[in-house]
């Protein structure tokens, strides 16, 4: 597969995001061979497992700024797996991890704080989210229930989800989706510094393993 395969094709996947309504990009011209665009058809999201694509992936914070904004926070390195069966959602399952330490922000200093004072990195190396049911809201959206693991403590989790695009892929069938969740920052033992809820956004896209 050629780098530009592997850029071209997430183009389209990408571009369509949570809102209700939301049109998909029109499907670049000029593809190579066996590189195809994604639909918001959910028939295009086959069933099997999957695995996360780390170089299309994004796991956004958005904290508040004592107010005045939302400081963006992103964790470059994540990993999920997903078994997806449309016919039976009791039968699907989600599993991810993130690198606490992987954080970064553009404020100079203020990741290596984060990581280290507040989500104790060392002793907490990754967060992780394991999902404990599914639920369709219409043909492009739904929720996901689970468990979300912080700086070793446990709480219940609900993601929202959107399909943003699933298709043929470059070899192996592709399907994209965003995620947001919202965290209480107080019932992790996060400081007082953060005491409003924390959104949590996750555009990723899987790639069916056969």
């Amino acid at each position: 597969m050629t780098r530009y395969a592997i850029a071209a094709a997430p183009i389209a996947v990408l571009a369509a995001l949570a809102l209700p309504g939301a049109a998909l990009a029109a499907c670049p011209t000029g593809l190579p061979p066996g590189v195809y665009c994604g639909s918001l058809d959910p028939a295009a999201a086959v069933a099997g497992a999957y695995k996360m694509d780390e170089t299309h992936a994004a796991v956004l914070a958005k904290v508040s700024h004592i107010g005045y904004s939302k400081s963006v926070f992103r964790f470059d390195t994540a990993q999920a797996t997903l078994v997806w069966d449309p016919a039976d959602l009791s039968k699907s399952s989600l599993r991810a991890t993130i690198d606490t330490a992987s954080i970064t922000s553009n404020v100079p200093g203020f990741a290596k704080e984060i990581s280290g004072q507040f989500l104790k990195a060392d002793k907490f190396p990754k967060a992780s989210f394991v999902s404990t049911a599914f639920r369709r809201i219409d043909p492009t959206h739904g929720e996901i229930d689970g468990q979300f693991t912080l700086a070793g403590v446990t709480k219940p989790l609900t993601l929202k989800i959107a399909l943003v695009g699933a298709g043929k892929g470059f070899g192996h069938p592709r399907l994209g989706a965003e995620a947001v969740g919202v965290m209480d920052p107080q019932a992790y033992g996060l400081p007082s510094v953060f005491l409003d809820p924390i959104e949590l956004v996750i555009d990723a896209e899987f790639e069916r393993q056969d």
